[in-house]
């Protein structure tokens, strides 16, 4: 099944979601917008069908190969997995060790692996390109990324070429310079960044 960005949206919104008000993401950004893609992943059928589209999209629209696909904790596990199972390949994760990413849990990877990092959703790139390195200082290769949203625009710089399911460009601002409108609303953290 191919997915608009609207398509992607939708699922998000259906799910619960897509959340309004005044949002601190993992990043550090504000933004009015937060998708807590939790109550995606909750519904099985709902995550299947994205990560499929996900994995046919990746299929469709890069030539490469891929031994292995990586995912950072905590987010990015469920369509990591669920992509993995779409495309046939092994799946491993990253965690945060003393705050750094490293393959833990028996996971390894050789010189000969050529990666695909699966996101959840894609702001800054930041945790793409920490996870990009945690797994290239196992001399594996990183040769793409894919993520279901990109809510940078494409602005983002993982380092490697990205396919996200959806595209949008949702505002974010640096907390010393918001919108009125946010300075009026008490900013909550719904995300797992930083959590014990």
């Amino acid at each position: 099944m191919s997915y608009t960005t609207e398509a992607v949206l939708n699922e998000f919104r259906d799910a619960g979601a897509l959340l309004e008000g005044h949002f601190i993401l993992s990043s550090g950004l504000r933004s009015s917008v937060f998708l807590q893609k939790a109550l995606v992943f909750r519904n099985a059928a709902r995550t299947e069908r994205l990560c499929k589209a996900l994995a046919e999209k990746i299929k469709s629209e890069t030539d490469l190969s891929f031994t292995a696909i990586v995912s950072p904790a905590m987010g990015g596990i469920i369509p990591g997995y669920e992509t993995s199972r779409h495309m046939d390949l092994p799946f491993l994760f990253v965690e945060r060790e003393e705050g750094e990413f490293k393959l833990r849990r028996g996971f390894e990877l050789t010189k000969a692996d050529r990666v695909l990092i699966i996101e959840d959703i894609v702001t800054t790139g930041l945790s793409s390109r920490e996870c990009i390195g945690a797994v290239e200082a196992t001399g594996a290769k990183v040769v793409a990324e894919g993520c279901l949203v990109d809510r940078s625009g494409g602005k983002a710089d993982v380092g490697v070429p990205l396919v996200a399911l959806a595209q949008v460009a949702f505002p974010t601002y640096d907390p010393d310079n918001l919108p009125e409108e946010l300075e009026k609303i008490p900013a909550i953290k719904p995300g797992s960044r930083g959590l014990a």
